[in-house]
């Protein structure tokens, strides 16, 4: 008996395309597949078979080694993995022992930029056939199945800006190696400030078309390829989708994109604010709503003529704001990342909402008998984990739906309002998750508890390795 099937990790509908995976894989004479899991940041890491091999395993797992799940943004160890229990106080993860990675044959895809080669997303398992409890995608699993429980599914449409640049020096000389090691020399391909005109578009247009032909190809729902404010900086938008699949579309997208524009001679970064000059922030806003899965209707959707959102969806939209300071360490994970909360940015800077204000952290779109009707929050960065964003805003909307919470009026003035401002920095976000006593208890205090170590770690080398002048242009919000 397979792993899958004595610990029965797969539905009746991953058997199906299981089969159909073997299948293609012989049809299109496929030579490799790459096995990844999406790690605590939201990085792709695990490893590339032989399809054969990749076969053979495909029940039964493939090994990993949990220090993956040791690691900060600059990819170094932060936990004793050579102690008792390896510094998570499990005795599985001591020693860089290995756990299982459990493909998902529901997620494969052929990779249309590289010859013969599939890709499988995969879930974290340990010997015995628990989930790893670190592993954000098993973590995203267990939220769906608690909301999926109460008859409702998780629906969203993602809005990812990045920056595309022109790689001109990638700085491979043995001396640039690091952790991190010395970042591209590269150029603009566009001057950006005029936004959305053809003529930026045009500029952009010839890499722009690449991606977008092997994104298509993935299977990916994209909808819209636009050029945004800054110098080299564009959007990329999704239709909305369920469950499972908006979070593995965006860790598959980021990915896709920087390994396409890397073999063409660019460089494509998710990091809200690069270190360029003139540099626009980049943001992440995740349009929300839950339908009825009994008949798909939207939870959202008022039938009042007076009410923008029924009372399911203010209890939900006050549960997201009661908890915005909190969720904001899930939501923006980089230190980089609160550089974007400024006033008057088209950014949000406090816990406020208003009726399509694009000023406000949430946004709420649609109206009385509007089956789009949705709230869009626009507090997220690009680089962040899916799994963890999303998670929190079930969690956190679901908890004002529970305690019939009231979000209050709508902001007209979101930067004059009288409001909880968001975390100024990821030091301050990190103290709010942990003063939460609501994550805690939802999320489990030993996924909060590492979560916030990793991040208090990035913080402490942070300070410890760059210059006073970083330092300030970080954590200080000129």
């Amino acid at each position: 008996m397979s792993f899958v099937e004595r610990h029965g990790l797969w539905s009746a509908e991953q058997k199906d395309a299981a089969v159909r995976l073997r299948r293609i894989v012989e049809e299109q004479k496929l030579e490799v597949i790459r096995l990844s899991f999406p790690d605590q940041h939201g990085i792709l890491r695990g490893k590339t078979l032989i399809a054969s091999e990749a076969l053979r395993v495909l029940e039964n797992g493939c090994n990993i080694t949990t220090t993956m799940f040791a690691k900060d943004t600059s990819h170094k160890s932060v936990f004793p993995v050579f102690t008792a229990g390896g510094g998570f106080g499990i005795p599985e993860m001591q020693g860089a022992a290995d756990a299982l990675m459990i493909p998902d044959p529901l997620t494969f895809r052929v990779l249309p930029w590289v010859e013969a080669t599939g890709w499988l997303l995969c879930d974290v398992h340990f010997a015995d056939g628990r989930p790893v409890p670190f592993a954000t995608r098993n973590l995203y699993k267990g939220v769906l199945a608690g909301l999926n429980k109460r008859g409702y599914d998780f629906v969203a449409g993602l809005e990812v800006e990045c920056h595309i640049f022109k790689n001109e020096e990638t700085r491979m000389a043995p001396e640039d190696a690091g952790q991190p090691g010395r970042s591209p020399e590269v150029s603009l391909l566009s001057h950006g400030y005029q936004y959305l005109t053809e003529q930026r578009y045009d500029q952009m247009e010839p890499v722009l078309e690449f991606i977008r032909r092997d994104v298509m190809a993935l299977g990916l729902p994209l909808r819209s390829v636009e050029v945004e404010y800054g110098p080299s900086q564009c959007e990329f938008t999704f239709a909305p989708t369920v469950g499972l699949t908006p979070a593995d579309s965006m860790v598959l997208f980021r990915s896709a994109v920087k390994q396409i524009c890397h073999r063409r001679g660019y460089h494509a970064t998710f990091m809200c604010r690069p270190k360029i000059p003139n540099v626009v922030s980049s943001g992440w806003h995740l349009h929300q709503s839950l339908v009825s899965r009994d008949g798909g209707r939207n939870a959202f959707m008022s039938t009042d003529a007076g009410e923008q959102l029924s009372s399911f969806g203010r209890g939900y939209l006050a549960g997201l704001l009661a908890h915005a300071r909190a969720a904001t360490v899930f939501t923006t994970p980089t230190i980089n990342g609160y550089k974007r909360y400024r006033s008057y940015s088209l950014a949000p800077d406090r816990a406020i909402w208003g009726r399509d204000n694009r000023g406000a952290m949430i946004r709420v779109l649609g109206g009385p008998h509007d089956s789009a009707t949705r709230l869009e929050n626009r507090v997220g960065e690009p680089a962040a984990n899916p799994y963890l964003y999303m998670s929190s805003q079930i969690l956190a909307g679901l908890d004002g739906v529970d305690r019939v919470l009231d979000p209050g009026p709508s902001a007209d003035s979101p930067y004059e309002s009288d409001a909880p401002l968001l975390p100024k920095s990821l030091r301050e976000a990190v103290f709010a998750l942990k003063d939460d006593p609501f994550f805690r208890e939802s999320m489990g205090s030993t996924m909060v508890d590492y979560y916030t170590h990793i991040k208090l770690a990035e913080i402490e080398r942070f300070q410890s390795e760059v210059s006073d002048w970083e330092q300030r242009e970080y954590f200080e919000m000129f």
